[in-house]
């Protein structure tokens, strides 16, 4: 794993020690997407590297995988907000493809979260002549010809919503719930930025947005958003933007036990980089299996990756602090600032809540995993 050098640049992060992903070599076509000027120092810039790269990023599970989420932790390493704004764009690109769909005009998000006292319901009108092209003020449909929609209520945690220009969102249909495109800019839009109170991903205001009878068009049929190959793949790929974060932090320990030796520095760098080896070969393994069709548990991989990692960030926030006291925390702000976005971060894994389904999916399953 190389780490940041003196000049402050962003070093790659590699989920194993001098390994090149599988299938790829230092020249191949869809290597890490370059960093010419460094990475984005902006959401703004993070939004247009986003548009930048995906169409020479593959999907997850078409081949280059681990290209992807060593890219994305690559820029958590030098900014989890910058991390946090590309994501999910790259997630919304990989959403369209799996749909069969062309990528989309402008910066996307995913907008999935379910729950709240009005949450958004879709609902059908009359029939148009075909699908429109994926673009901010036209969405995809799934097929053609196809009822005309609009969606209507609350949506939860919608990151970045003032800045996209579009969304993939979840909505309640009587058929059960879909998956539709909608056009942030439409005016049945309202964006509530004034609710987001975090002080962690500030950058990153993720608070509800409303709709009032705006326009969507539909993105596979119902229930294929939950149910399709990729849904739990998103998940790893949030996973390897922890895993940026970590690494960053285990950074700044040896740099500081390279500075100043000490022992205690050293004991908690050690445990760091078993911590971290163990998640980087678990995010490898993952992103093998998923290329080479071997994902035949896509639930229960996610649940393990997404729940090692987690740990590791956890642990890692902890040494760190211990080993390097409160001065890091008050008085830079760099330092500050990842391990506030980290910690709130990482609470998209649900701790014991996750532990009970993966543990209940183990119950069900009929293979012996151990």
């Amino acid at each position: 794993m190389e780490h940041r050098t003196r000049s402050g640049e962003s070093a790659r992060v590699r989920f194993a020690p001098h390994a090149e992903p599988s299938g790829d070599s230092p020249d191949s076509a869809h290597a890490s997407p370059p960093l010419p000027e460094g990475p984005p120092a902006t959401v703004a810039d993070a939004l247009a590297h986003a548009q930048r790269i995906a169409p020479g990023l593959r999907s997850p599970g078409r081949g280059h995988t681990q290209r992807l989420w060593e890219h994305l932790a690559t820029l958590a390493a030098h900014d989890l907000g910058i991390a946090r704004a590309v994501e999910p764009h790259l997630d919304a690109c990989a959403i369209l493809d799996q749909a069969g769909l062309p990528l989309p005009d402008g910066a996307w998000g995913v907008f999935a979260a379910e729950g709240g006292p009005d949450p958004l319901r879709a609902t059908p009108h009359e029939t148009r002549a075909a699908a429109a092209p994926p673009t901010a003020t036209a969405p995809p449909a799934a097929t053609a010809p196809e009822p005309e929609w609009s969606i209507t209520g609350e949506k939860l945690w919608c990151s970045l919503a003032a800045q996209l220009d579009g969304a993939l969102v979840t909505a309640a249909t009587d058929d059960g719930p879909r998956l539709f495109a909608v056009d942030l800019r439409d005016p049945g839009v309202r964006v509530r930025p004034d609710a987001w109170a975090a002080r962690g991903l500030v950058e990153i205001p993720s608070g509800p947005v409303t709709f009032d009878r705006v326009p969507a068009a539909p993105v596979g049929g119902p229930r294929w958003y939950l149910e399709r190959d990729g849904f739990w793949w998103g998940g790893i790929g949030v996973a390897a933007c922890w895993f940026g974060g970590a690494v960053a932090m285990a950074r700044t320990l040896r740099d500081a036990a390279a500075v100043k030796p000490d022992p205690h520095r050293a004991a908690h760098l050690g445990a760091i980089d078993t911590l971290l080896h163990a998640s980087g070969l678990a995010l490898r393994d993952a992103a093998d299996a998923i290329d080479a069709g071997r994902d035949v548990d896509g639930p229960l991989l996610a649940l393990r990756v997404r729940g090692i990692v987690a740990r590791t960030c956890e642990e890692v926030i902890t040494r760190v602090g211990h080993a390097l006291g409160p001065a890091p925390l008050a008085l830079h702000a760099e330092h500050a600032k990842r391990v506030s976005d980290l910690q709130l971060y990482i609470r998209q894994h649900h701790a014991e809540r996750d532990d009970a389904a993966q543990g209940s999916l183990l119950v069900a399953s009929e293979a012996h995993p151990w």
